[in-house]
C-alpha cells in the first residue's frame, strides 16, 4: 500500500497544483470563464464560473492531503471530464479572437487526457490496483 501511495503521490502534487493555481484565476478573472460556460447548464454563467473555481479549490485539497489523495484522485478525473464540453465550447468563443487564441483552444483539448489518467493515478492511492 505504502508503495501504490509513493508513487501515486508526484501526480497527487501537481494536480493538487495545477487545481489551486486554476482555482485562482477563476476568483480572479472570472470574466474570462464567463463565455464559456455552456448555455444549457442553469442559472449565471458567473456562478457556475465561480462554482468551478471553488471545485478546484476542494478538489486540491483533497489532493493534497494522503489520506484523502485516492477520492481527490477520483473527484478529479471526473472533474476534467465534466469540464470538458466548457473546452470545447472555448473553439466557438475564442474564433473572433484570431489564430493563435484558437490554436491555444485547440492545443487545450487534448490536454484533459494526461489530467484524466493523472487524477486515476493518484486515486491508486490504496494500493488495491497494479
Amino acid at each position: 500500500m505504502a508503495d501504490a501511495l509513493s508513487r501515486s503521490r508526484p501526480n497527487a502534487e501537481i494536480l493538487a497544483a495545477v487545481l489551486t493555481v486554476s482555482g485562482v484565476v477563476h476568483a480572479a478573472k472570472p470574466q474570462v470563464f464567463d463565455p464559456v460556460v455552456p448555455r444549457t447548464l442553469p442559472g449565471s454563467a458567473r456562478f457556475w464560473t465561480r462554482a468551478s473555481g471553488y471545485a478546484e479549490w476542494v478538489i486540491a485539497a483533497l489532493l493534497a492531503s494522503r489520506r484523502t489523495q485516492s477520492i481527490g484522485g477520483l473527484v478529479a478525473a471526473t472533474f476534467f471530464v465534466a469540464v470538458f464540453p466548457a473546452n470545447v465550447r472555448t473553439l466557438r468563443v475564442v474564433r473572433k479572437r484570431g489564430p493563435v487564441a484558437v490554436a491555444i483552444a485547440v492545443l487545450r483539448l487534448p490536454l484533459q487526457i494526461p489530467l484524466v489518467l493523472m487524477g486515476l493515478s493518484a486515486a491508486r492511492a490504496d494500493g488495491d490496483r497494479p
